[in-house]
């Protein structure tokens, strides 16, 4: 048990550490090929935040662990929404200025249509091929159709930039080092589940969620932080939408299995009601407070002892 819970372990710094690094090199190979601000912030940090999940749950998928495999995206999304803007919220209260609004919007639609299709027990790689496709159109109206303060090019950044072949080479050790940690983070956690006696549904949408969702956690609490609250809830909406079509799309398209029973009862309709919230939050709301902060958390930990129970 000692080495299985190492291997969770590593498996999440590994995950931890690719992330970094993937962004890091993702966004400088994007500033030295001179792309828009816009590409650079929806496609490139949106997908390349999104690794660690999407290497989790396919790899899951593929051990013929759906329930890893959809937790994680289902909890992964849940996280977001209540863990980390809650974290957020709590630490550093933040004006909310209506940032965020279009991508929440396309959240909240993408958490119904996934809900609708593992009510009715869909399953194939047809649907898989469909959400891949809906996440090309939602890029690809984003980046189209940027907000004005999108569109506003940056000319220069802070200090000197990194070298293309450094960017390249963090990039592929990244990667790299996602692909090992999720291994481990599977292996570990689907042994974890066989000896505790728990479901794995539980364990993807908790342990290996919050795992895979700490590059968004670090990246929310530091933008806070610095002062730059669109980003910090930018990051959720925005990893909220690429969570469910492009992880869910990749994972039924490669292994087509059934969405587990088991998330239906509670974590698919909070994941629909969490998406509903952060719309209201960015359409309606002033600021994200400490008592919203801290209800969110609450509600992440109700919704974690729930699942063990």
């Amino acid at each position: 048990m000692a080495l299985t819970i190492m291997m969770v372990l590593g498996g999440l710094v590994l995950l931890t550490v690719g992330g970094e690094l993937l962004v890091r090199g993702a966004v400088s190979i994007s500033s030295r090929l001179g792309l828009p601000t816009v590409v650079t912030g929806v496609v490139i940090v949106g997908a390349a935040t999104s690794m660690p999940e999407l290497v989790t749950s396919v790899d899951a998928a593929l051990m013929g662990s759906p329930g890893i495999a959809w937790g994680n995206i289902v909890g992964s999304n849940i996280a977001n929404s209540l863990l980390i803007l809650g974290a957020v919220a709590l630490l550093f209260p933040f004006p909310l200025t209506g940032a965020g609004k279009r991508d929440a919007v396309v959240g909240l639609i993408a958490s119904v249509l996934l809900a609708g299709i593992a009510f009715a027990g869909l399953h194939s790689i047809g649907i898989g091929i469909f959400l891949l496709a809906a996440l090309a159109t939602y890029v690809l109206w984003r980046v189209t159709h940027p907000r004005k303060t999108e569109a506003v090019e940056e000319d220069g950044q802070d200090g000197p930039q990194m070298a293309l072949i450094l960017a390249i080479a963090l990039f592929l050790v990244g990667v790299g080092a996602l692909v090992t940690g999720g291994h481990l983070l599977v292996e570990g956690a689907v042994e974890i589940a066989r000896v505790a006696g728990v479901s794995e549904v539980a364990i993807g949408a908790t342990v290996v969620a919050v795992g895979t969702s700490l590059p968004e956690l670090a990246a929310s609490i530091a933008a806070a932080w610095r002062g730059q609250p669109g980003l910090a809830l930018g990051n959720v909406v925005g990893s909220n939408a690429f969570n469910l079509l492009l992880i869910g799309g990749v994972t039924m398209t490669i292994a087509p299995l059934a969405i587990p029973v088991e998330l239906l009862d509670i974590e698919w309709p909070l994941l629909v009601a969490s998406a509903a919230l952060l719309l209201g939050l960015c359409a309606f709301a002033k600021q994200a407070g400490r008592a919203l902060g801290a209800l969110l958390l609450a509600a992440f930990a109700a919704n974690s002892v729930l699942l063990f129970a």
